[in-house]
């Protein structure tokens, strides 16, 4: 049961103070390396941070992730198999902030690389009415996961620089082929400016910048989930908790997506943020909504190796962290 949004759109401190107690004995090594730097303020370099970050490595949820590579170090099925082909296995891992370096992942990279940069791929890249028809969305996250697990090298760069290229007028990116599609994708467009806003981040290179900051214009112009022509809601999903998202949307991971690019401050944020606040619960955390995943032994599109947490009305670690992340960060802890 969750309770009436408050007048003040914040959680009390001395609400928030038994989920941090919960979520510091998690069983989860990655949710409480989070709940130290991201809610405690913890420094990365402090003992205690460091070794769940090397826990985390080790733990059952990384290992099961890790568990179909074969002698060649490579997860035999098409990168992009959902969700355990090499793309999403990386995608996770840089979500769960698996230490950067380990040159084991690098069989992993190789495969992305061979399905992303491989002649049939570019061919399926088209250019309709001047604009360049791409779910960027797989471009973008690579760029992304590839930064943040240290595996970057001179075709991360290229990455960069074809989304930069395909980027459209609006700020975005879209696949649909059709003549008449002239906005971009949600969809399409929130990972590829994560991985840009990172990219600008470790290279300091302005380029990128400039496009993510061109790309946030396309939520924060429609207060990431409402139409401009008359304000009513997108699409329902946009307002549901999910864990994880893979290449879905919704308001949770475009703030998470804007904390990192420094505009959550933007007033055109509040609307989603008095919403986000309104899904805590009476027992306190927030929930995961909906989920994009199934568990089961066929390898079939949509199977997950690992369980992000039941689709319920309690807690869910992983998205309560990620939703604290952001509300104290856009100063609605009080």
């Amino acid at each position: 049961m969750r309770k009436s949004l408050k007048a003040s759109h914040v959680i009390e401190q001395h609400e928030l103070l038994p989920v941090l107690e919960r979520l510091m004995s998690s069983d989860e090594a990655s949710v409480r390396y989070k709940t130290l730097t991201w809610l405690l303020d913890e420094e990365p370099s402090e003992n205690a941070v460091e070794q769940e970050k090397v826990r985390t490595a080790r733990s059952q949820r990384v290992k099961t992730l890790l568990s179909e590579r074969n002698s060649l170090g490579e997860i035999p099925v098409h990168p992009y198999k959902k969700w355990y082909g090499a793309h999403w296995v990386l995608a996770m891992l840089a979500e769960l902030e698996y230490p950067a370096g380990d040159d084991s992942l690098i069989p992993l990279r190789e495969q992305v690389y061979r399905w992303l940069f491989s002649t049939s791929h570019e061919r399926s890249i088209v250019k309709v009415e001047g604009k360049e028809r791409r779910c960027a969305s797989q471009e973008g996250y690579a760029l992304f996961y590839l930064l943040k697990l240290g595996l970057d090298d001179h075709l991360t760069d290229e990455l960069a620089r074809r989304l930069i290229q395909w980027q459209w007028p609006d700020g975005g990116w879209n696949c649909d082929k059709r003549r008449e599609a002239g906005n971009s994708s949600f969809m399409e467009s929130l990972i590829p400016m994560r991985g840009l806003v990172l990219y600008a981040s470790v290279r300091g290179e302005s380029l990128s910048r400039d496009a993510a900051l061109k790309a946030s214009e396309l939520f924060l112009k429609r207060r990431l989930f409402r139409k401009q022509s008359d304000g009513t809601i997108i699409h329902g999903d946009f307002l549901k908790l999910h864990y994880p998202c893979y290449w879905h949307y919704d308001i949770l991971f475009a703030l998470t997506v804007l904390l990192e690019a420094g505009l959550l401050k933007d007033e055109r944020c509040a609307d989603a943020l008095d919403l986000l606040v309104s899904k805590w619960l009476n027992t306190g955390g927030f929930p995961a909504e909906k989920k994009y995943y199934s568990i089961t032994d066929k390898k079939k599109s949509g199977r997950s190796l690992v369980d992000w947490g039941k689709i319920s009305k309690s807690m869910n670690e992983f998205v309560t962290v990620e939703a604290l992340h952001v509300l104290k960060e856009a100063e609605r802890i009080k």
